[in-house]
């Protein structure tokens, strides 16, 4: 029996996701399935939750245990073929809370927070610890099973995987398979989204569409490149961001304009506070989205148990359509986050990039790019700086390279100095606590 266990089974909505696909997919059916989580009252929603899915759509063929705390984790990894991680140390309260909070006294906005700037560096050095938990764990009860990585931020933490780990690790997000698609459907051009032929690379959530073609392999950026300069001309939108990218860097990017908008010096300027308004940026976005989604998931709680009648149909998420490659030997293409092993010339080789991916039963096999434009690789080299260095901290656990990837943050950098930083650093440091004890 195939076993998959999943860390962070607390994250029920997405747990859902992906392991309702599993109990979609014929090959995975009859999984045994490990929620680990350290928190009994999600890690009991989510069994709840899947029970009802593997009642309904199932017929009860899946294997469903829950392994709660620290203690019981290498019980929940033992054996497993696959490890899907979902974890989100420190939650939203308090650590999310501050990782707005602080930086906004100190004169910095972000949007999400989540993969750079400073609320990506403070989220990647209080999950790094965690990682490596895992991963010791995992190299003594099940060393050969795939690591799929879905935690934010995403190139920092495979990164370290791939880099300091014995653990077969690919990094995956929802925004690469959707990218092309949203982009034809926002300007008009849904007529062209059959038998379209596209190339993504680049690094996680500033993975660049550097092709597409339509079916008869007619290039389509000449008419993209004309109609999205003048969408954001003519109407105020939510891609205004990745749309400007087009005109000022010739190339759309794989994740949305609020993400984008933090990962560059360009648009969130205390000095041009009109640019927030003009370009439709939602400064607090990932608070106000945390928000929503603990009280849609009270009232989908409230539902399922109400009544039991929760199905699933297989979503587009990457992780079962790996599984089943690795299980049935059927090749499937992906956009995975792997260490960067020659595959894009222009980016460095400890870079954890984003590039096609051909997964079959010999696991995960990336495909090699070559260069980027010169403009893009230089975008993507600015997040990556700042990727790298904060791996640096927590692997040496020196605090200056905390200071350092700060510093080299285009959106910090672009609004505090270096004696600001600092005492910025300083601050978050101390707010998080235990979260952050290697750093006192």
């Amino acid at each position: 029996m195939i076993k998959i266990t999943f860390l962070g089974a607390g994250s029920t909505v997405f747990a859902r996701n992906v392991l309702g696909d599993c109990m979609c997919t014929p090959s995975l059916c009859e999984s045994e399935i490990a929620l680990y989580d350290i928190d009994a009252t999600r890690l009991k929603e989510s069994k709840i939750m899947l029970e009802a899915i593997n009642k309904n759509e199932n017929k009860g063929r899946s294997l469903i245990k829950t392994y709660l705390g620290i203690e019981k984790r290498k019980e929940a990894l033992k054996n497993a073929d696959f490890v899907v991680n979902a974890i989100q140390v420190g939650g939203y309260d308090p650590c999310t809370i501050t990782d707005f909070e602080i930086p906004k006294k100190h004169g910095l906005r972000q949007t999400i927070a989540d993969t750079l700037g400073i609320g990506g560096i403070m989220r990647a050095l209080r999950t790094i610890p965690v990682m490596a938990e895992f991963a010791k764990d995992m190299e003594e009860v099940c060393p050969d099973a795939l690591f799929l990585n879905y935690t934010n931020p995403m190139a920092m933490l495979s990164g370290y995987m791939q880099r300091y780990t014995k653990i077969q690790t690919v990094g995956l997000c929802h925004s690469v398979q959707v990218c092309s698609e949203i982009l034809l459907k926002k300007l008009g051009m849904e007529d062209k989204l059959e038998g379209r032929r596209e190339l993504i690379a680049g690094i996680n959530h500033m993975g660049w569409l550097l092709e597409l073609k339509d079916k008869d392999g007619n290039d389509l950026y000449p008419e993209i490149r004309k109609r999205a300069a003048r969408k954001n001309a003519e109407e105020k939108h939510d891609d205004m961001v990745r749309f400007e990218y087009i005109r000022n860097f010739g190339y759309y990017c794989t994740e949305s304009s609020e993400h984008n908008a933090e990962y560059n010096p360009l648009f969130i300027k205390s000095r041009y506070p009109e640019m927030i308004e003009k370009f439709n940026i939602p400064l607090d976005e990932y608070p106000r989205r945390c928000i929503k989604q603990i009280a849609g998931w009270e009232e989908e709680k409230a539902r399922i148990l109400d009544n039991g009648e929760i199905t699933h149909k297989r979503s587009r998420e990457y992780a079962s359509y790996i599984m089943e490659a690795v299980v049935t030997g059927n090749p499937y293409k992906i956009g995975g986050n792997v260490l960067n092993t020659g595959l894009i010339d222009n980016l460095p080789s400890d870079a954890c990039v984003e590039v096609p991916c051909m997964v079959d039963n010999r696991g995960i096999n990336p495909c090699r790019v070559g260069r980027l434009p010169v403009q893009c690789a230089a975008m993507n080299m600015t997040n990556i700086n700042v990727q790298l260095l904060t791996v640096e901290a927590a692997v040496t656990k020196d605090r200056s390279c905390i200071y350092q990837a700060a510093m080299l943050d285009p959106h910090t950098a672009a609004e505090l100095n270096t004696e600001d930083i600092r005492n910025m650093c300083d601050e978050l440091i101390a707010a998080h606590g235990e979260y952050m004890k290697e750093f006192r």
